[in-house]
């Protein structure tokens, strides 16, 4: 005997919790299956929300100048209550709509039913109309890395190290890699970063990405770019990592941070015909729709572009979807991206490589941070903000911020972009009134740089 819902939605991270919001709010029945003891999905747990927290303990040691650094697991405590905050909170926002929370692994039976087990209570079956599946992804691990050595870390085992290295190794330099490079190195932690290209995170402009190599440099991480892994050499208390160039990398600890793969297996997913590629992704319409209309896919799931911000949007559109059988919604185009290194970085719209390439006549405009009054008061002067504009109409192009604040600042400009027609102007920071002393400010200086580049 099966308990029925309108819809059932696997999976309590951003997505699955969008999903839910949006059809309890509409009134329909709604339950949510989550294999883990608490809401909040690898978001809340193993991923953004730790990794921040952590990220935020650190800047805070550094800006205070603390010389001597606490322990790793004494920072990782802070991270914890953040944790703890957030599973309240949203665990609340279950309860106050009406939603049932089901504990368990989920696993189709067939197209309108599943069974959810688990240790505490057994097996339960329970069917829908239509499902959304917002599980998310993982760390990859390639077959031929050991991840039960207790020295091979991935994104999910660093949060739970118990000791402090001395060194590290980071295998990877995507957006993870580069925030745990600059996490640990700012604990005094010798780090080596292997990059399997030439360039750290080729997707930002050139000129951030020479400011976050400079930087991370600065700080002493070693980088190590074109490099690829041969094997990893694991010892009682070290990793040998050998490299195809024949270079050896020895450090306490090995963080392997090479891509992730989605949720999707041992779901009975092949069972009702709906394939995954080869990491684990389902394909969807642009409704979020599987190869099975009445069951969608959101969030690190369905791939592209697997940021949380985005996730929860998705699942409130594939529910509006579900709901009325049309979606007008759809992803804004300019997401901007947020790199929570030492100092971070924020962008959104095209690189200078990009307009280049598509022979666009634009120019820029600079705003460096340690000319703003705000920054040399909080004593936050590195970084900057960078403007591309086109140059007969004005058109903001894109925006690149590298610094304090960076992931709040690009917001404003995010707003601006945004507007149809001439309100996309750099005009607007040239006439608007900031408050003073602000790091916001750094749009008027940045447009006015860029105006006097045209002259």
């Amino acid at each position: 005997m099966s308990v029925s819902y309108d819809a059932i939605v696997i999976g309590s991270g951003p997505g699955g919790e969008g999903a839910a919001m949006k059809l309890a709010k509409a009134g329909k029945r709604v339950a949510v299956v989550e294999e883990a003891p608490e809401v909040g999905g690898n978001c809340t747990h193993r991923a953004t929300i730790p990794s921040k927290a952590l990220r935020q303990a650190v800047q805070r040691l550094v800006e205070c100048n603390i010389s001597r650094r606490p322990p790793f697991p004494e920072l990782l405590r802070s991270a914890r209550s953040v944790i703890q905050r957030q599973v309240v909170m949203r665990q609340g926002f279950y309860d106050r709509n009406r939603v049932d929370v089901i504990h368990g692994r989920a696993r189709f039976l067939d197209r309108h039913t599943i069974e959810v087990s688990s240790p505490q209570a057994g097996r339960q079956c329970l069917s829908a109309r239509a499902f959304i599946l917002a599980t998310g992804s993982r760390p990859y691990h390639p077959p031929d890395i050991d991840f039960s050595h207790p020295r091979i870390l991935d994104s999910d085992k660093v949060l739970a190290l118990e000791d402090t290295p001395r060194s590290i190794t980071i295998y990877g330099a995507g957006v993870i890699g580069c925030e745990y490079a600059s996490i640990f190195r700012n604990l005094g932690i010798k780090v080596t970063l292997i990059n399997t290209r030439n360039q750290l995170l080729t997707f930002l402009d050139d000129e951030i990405i020479d400011a976050l190599s400079y930087h991370l440099r600065e700080q002493g991480v070693i980088i190590r770019h074109n490099e690829e892994y041969e094997k990893a050499e694991l010892l009682p208390d070290k990793v040998i990592l050998h490299l195809r160039s024949n270079k050896q990398v020895v450090s306490d600890y090995l963080l392997w941070a090479q891509g992730r793969q989605g949720n999707s297996d041992d779901m009975g997913l092949e069972t009702i015909g709906i394939e995954t590629d080869r990491r684990g992704n389902i394909r969807v319409n642009a409704r979020y729709q599987s190869s099975l209309p009445h069951i969608y896919a959101v969030g690190d799931l369905a791939g592209h572009p697997s940021l949380a911000s985005a996730a929860y949007d998705q699942g409130r559109f594939a529910a509006t979807h579900l709901l009325c059988g049309t979606c007008e919604f759809h992803l804004v185009e300019n997401i901007p991206t947020g790199i929570y290194t030492l100092p971070e970085i924020s962008s959104i719209g095209k690189t200078e490589r990009e307009l280049t390439a598509e022979k666009i006549p634009y120019e820029m405009g600079h705003s460096l941070f340690r000319h703003l009054a705000r920054a040399q008061i909080a004593g936050q002067t590195t970084g900057m903000l960078k403007l591309l504009f086109h140059r007969e109409t004005l058109e903001i192009l894109g925006i690149h911020c590298f610094g304090h604040q960076a992931s709040e600042i690009i917001h404003i400009g995010q707003v601006v972009m945004s507007q149809p027609g001439s309100g996309n102007s750099l005009r607007y920071f040239i006439d608007t009134t900031f408050n003073y002393p602000t790091m916001a400010e750094a749009y008027r200086v940045a447009a006015l740089n860029g105006l006097n580049r045209l002259n």
